[in-house]
């Protein structure tokens, strides 16, 4: 789907995550420890390279990691990076908006999104799948840059023991932060992110039986509480613009050499 547009997902938009998954045209190799390989790949009408990992959790059952992505309450206690996040309303039992916002490493400035989240569990995958839209009631906040997600989407599939992931991503953090800088961040961050998913998933099972253990509205659609969405809602504030930012968020002064000593920061933690 494309950046605004608000429908319910098909099965071509779940499809297209798989192709970009199992094909190997294009993708270059940027990471490799254990089982999590790291790919990049440049994407069409973009400055900003599309990013693949693969990974398996062997001790990780499928539904546990496809609980865990979608636990919004368990969420906060391993996503540390999430300042804030909250649900606009639904679609349908599969398509929902949410607003999330994220803290980033200074000097760089938070950043956040509205993203329409579609989903789909078959006999043999899960998917989870998001894209950037708009809503009337989320303008551009001060003291954040709004990002644009084009396809964010995770793949998990089954397997005797445990279950493998894959993740593909394209953004836009807005801003006027340099490419390199971005590309260098997605590569470094993933396989970290891959690391506190998977210490978050070993602990999930605990903590949801202490924590309202049989609600699981991504399963259950009679748990549904959410409003439903009005599309005529769904159209940029007038303050919008793609990539926008306040002066007051305006990356363009920081120094290569700032930016440099805080990936090499990160790199090391």
């Amino acid at each position: 789907m494309n950046v605004g547009e608000v429908r319910i997902a098909e099965d071509s938009d779940f499809a297209l995550l798989k192709v970009l998954l199992t094909r190997g045209d294009g993708w270059t190799q940027e990471f490799s420890s254990g089982m999590t390989k790291v790919w990049t790949r440049q994407a069409e009408n973009s400055h900003f390279r599309m990013i693949r990992l693969k990974t398996v959790f062997p001790d990780v059952p499928a539904d546990t990691l496809y609980d865990v992505l979608h636990d919004p309450v368990f969420r906060k206690t391993w996503d540390k990076h999430m300042l804030s996040s909250c649900e606009l309303g639904v679609l349908n039992p599969n398509n929902d908006l949410s607003y999330y916002a994220l803290h980033c490493p200074a000097p760089l400035k938070n950043r956040d999104f509205v993203l329409q989240r579609s989903w789909l569990q078959t006999p043999q995958e899960y998917y989870i799948i998001n894209h950037s839209v708009f809503h009337r009631d989320f303008p551009n906040k001060k003291g954040f840059v709004r990002g644009l997600s084009h396809l964010t989407g995770f793949l998990i599939t089954p397997m005797d023991k445990g279950c493998s992931l894959g993740y593909v991503a394209h953004s836009d953090p807005g801003g006027q932060l340099p490419v390199w800088v971005t590309n260098k961040l997605s590569t470094i961050l993933a396989p970290k992110m891959v690391k506190k998913l998977h210490k978050a998933c070993i602990n999930y099972n605990s903590w949801k039986n202490l924590h309202n253990p049989n609600h699981k509205p991504w399963l259950y659609p009679e748990q549904i509480s959410g409003k439903r969405i009005v599309i005529s809602d769904c159209v940029k504030p007038d303050s919008v613009t793609s990539g926008d930012s306040t002066p007051d968020e305006d990356e363009s002064t920081l120094s290569e050499n700032d930016l440099s000593c805080q990936l090499d920061i990160i790199s090391g933690e």
